[in-house]
């Protein structure tokens, strides 16, 4: 048995998360693709701080993980936040921060 299985799914599937987001660039790139009104084609290291290879790596580990999707167009790929995959984010962040918020009796 995996030390992995020892944990229900969704610890699973929340640790998983937090180790996508667990990079600055990968959550400069969910706000950049959030401020953005269309979904963007071409590079998009263009507009962030990076270069063209790591923005790549950093898109694949996002796309993996649900968050975002991306279209090919012609030569480009069109880039946009995955609805479904942010809602995913949200709740199981959500039902985590709810259930461990500290009442005042059990705070320090």
């Amino acid at each position: 048995m995996k030390k992995l299985e020892l944990f229900d799914d969704e610890q699973q599937a929340l640790a998983a998360m937090a180790k996508v987001l667990s990079h600055p660039a990968r959550i400069a790139i969910l706000q950049f693709l959030a401020a953005t009104p269309t979904c963007i084609s071409g590079d998009i290291s263009d507009f962030l701080p990076l270069s063209r290879t790591t923005v790549s790596q950093h898109l694949k580990e996002l796309k993996s993980a649900g968050l975002i999707q991306g279209e090919v167009e012609g030569l480009k790929i069109k880039y946009c936040l995955h609805k479904n995959g942010i809602e995913k984010l949200r709740m199981l962040f959500g039902d985590l921060l709810a259930e461990i918020m500290p009442s005042d009796e059990k705070s320090c």
